[in-house]
């Protein structure tokens, strides 16, 4: 239904006659396609304006049945049993299957057709056929006697038709309405200008509440900018569940490590285990922790499979890092600097400076021939980006990086050395079964994210940034983190 040109059709009624008797029996004037519903509901929406008022009426009238409707169309029974016969007539059993049982005594009576010989037969030369005249025409204006006759054969049925009584209301001249919403198509053709509305439009709004970086994010987002500029290319770390060849194996830690214990590691529960790797790469990978291999006495005890297949939440971002550098030995080697940012999960009692799961920073260079000083000089090119220029290495041992180091910074405000990260060259052992080249070399380092954060952010409890614990407000008001180059 057109909107427009029904209010204009109300209020040219409304305008010449002052009111609408029949909301039903107009809207079927103007145009029977529209759905009653939608003229009852522009009806009250006008109503609510008080530019009309509506009185609800509850009446019964006299409708046509499908029977009723289909002698308008086709006749009735016994104009249609008179308008079949032939000269060979029809036997009165076959007339009541085909037009039923009153449509023969109703022609019979009316002196239309005769039965002859078993057979009916035509017995007028024509006839008029008043019962379908009789339902086109106005049902209120037939006797008492024909309707109930009607009704009787299921040609009428009577049903409760409710309709309103429309007439001027209090501010019938109020012809626009007020409305809710300013939309967009409003906006795109200036039609908003036109409107009236509820609410007023040109008052200023209340300044929109903005959402604020998290300040783990702002770290995370300087250091990862950090390594952009040194030439890095970010690793996708979205698989938070390892299994444990990737997370361990791969890196060759072996399988009785304490790191792969309970009290350290989180194992998942369903799916239990995994296989996401050749079993070539896997043989490999059994054989120098078995055996050795690669000039390695390896580590000498019973590798078994199922260990490697269980799931964990993911230790370190290393296991990302294994499966960047067998990809790039599978697509042939090409020198590459490997950065990622993400989180990392351990089974830790929680303390001030202790998390279930807190994020590690690592970065990765593999090349030809490079050696523990480049691995220096490129941590202390990092930390110097950071604004940490005054930094130490210490000797250290990790299970896959030979040699390995700390990596610890001079912190001013507390006046002493801080562990900063840990660092190394993987070994031979992680490389070679992997398809790397034996002339190239990869180093490696790691730090947390939430320790330079509390740092930067003069923070002395972990929970403060990172859990449940977290100040809402802190989040709202610290200060955009940037650490000064030197």
């Amino acid at each position: 239904m057109n909107k427009e040109i029904f209010n204009n059709k109300l209020f040219a009624k409304l305008d010449k006659d002052c009111s609408i008797e029949n909301s039903r029996e107009w809207s079927n004037e103007v145009d029977s396609s529209w759905n009653y519903n939608d003229v009852v509901g522009a009806l009250k929406s006008w109503e609510s304006l008080n530019t009309i008022g509506l009185e609800y009426i509850d009446s019964i009238q006299n409708c046509l049945t499908e029977a009723g409707k289909d002698i308008l169309v086709n006749g009735s029974p016994e104009a249609k049993l008179y308008n079949i016969l032939t000269a060979e007539g029809m036997s009165p059993a076959d007339a009541n299957k085909q037009f039923g049982a009153t449509a023969f005594g109703s022609a019979k009576n009316k002196g239309w057709i005769e039965v002859k010989q078993g057979k009916i037969v035509k017995k007028a030369e024509s006839i008029v056929d008043t019962v379908k005249t009789d339902l086109s025409g106005d049902l209120g204006k037939l006797d008492n006697k024909t309707l109930e006759q009607y009704k009787k054969s299921r040609f009428v049925e009577e049903k409760k038709m409710s309709y309103y009584r429309v007439t001027k209301g209090e501010h019938y001249n109020k012809r626009s309405k007020e409305l809710s919403d300013l939309t967009v198509e409003m906006l795109k053709d200036d039609s908003w200008e036109k409107e009236n509305f509820k609410v007023n439009i040109n008052a200023m709004g209340v300044v929109p509440e903005q959402g604020y970086r998290h300040p783990l994010s702002k770290v995370k987002n300087e250091f990862k900018q950090i390594f952009l500029d040194m030439g890095f290319e970010e690793m996708p770390t979205f698989n938070f569940v390892e299994n444990g060849f990737w997370n361990f194996d791969a890196l060759f830690q072996p399988q009785q490590h304490p790191a792969r214990e309970l009290q350290d590691t989180f194992f998942i529960k369903d799916p239990k285990t995994s296989h996401d790797f050749s079993d070539e790469y896997c043989e490999r990978v059994k054989q120098v922790h078995s055996v050795g291999g690669y000039g390695s006495l390896g580590w000498v005890y019973d590798w078994k499979l199922e260990e490697a297949e269980k799931n964990i939440l993911r230790t370190h971002t290393t296991a990302v890092s294994a499966r960047m550098l067998y990809k790039l030995a599978q697509n042939g080697f090409k020198p590459k600097k490997y950065f990622s940012i993400d989180r990392v999960f351990r089974n830790e009692t929680l303390d001030a400076t202790h998390l279930a799961e807190f994020h590690q920073v690592e970065g990765v260079v593999a090349d030809v021939d490079i050696s523990l000083g480049h691995l220096i000089g490129v941590i202390s090119e990092f930390f110097k980006r950071l604004g940490i220029d005054n930094i130490r290495f210490k000797p250290a041992f990790n299970p896959y990086t030979e040699p390995s180091m700390e990596i610890f910074g001079y912190h001013p405000m507390l006046k002493r050395w801080v562990e900063l990260g840990n660092s190394g060259i993987f070994r031979p052992e992680l490389l070679l079964p992997m398809g790397i080249p034996e002339n190239v070399r990869v180093a490696a380092w790691g730090l947390s994210l939430e320790r330079p954060t509390m740092i930067k952010y003069g923070l002395d409890n972990i929970r403060a940034i990172f859990g449940n614990s977290i100040n809402v407000n802190f989040i709202k008001n610290n200060p955009i983190c940037m650490f000064e180059s030197k």
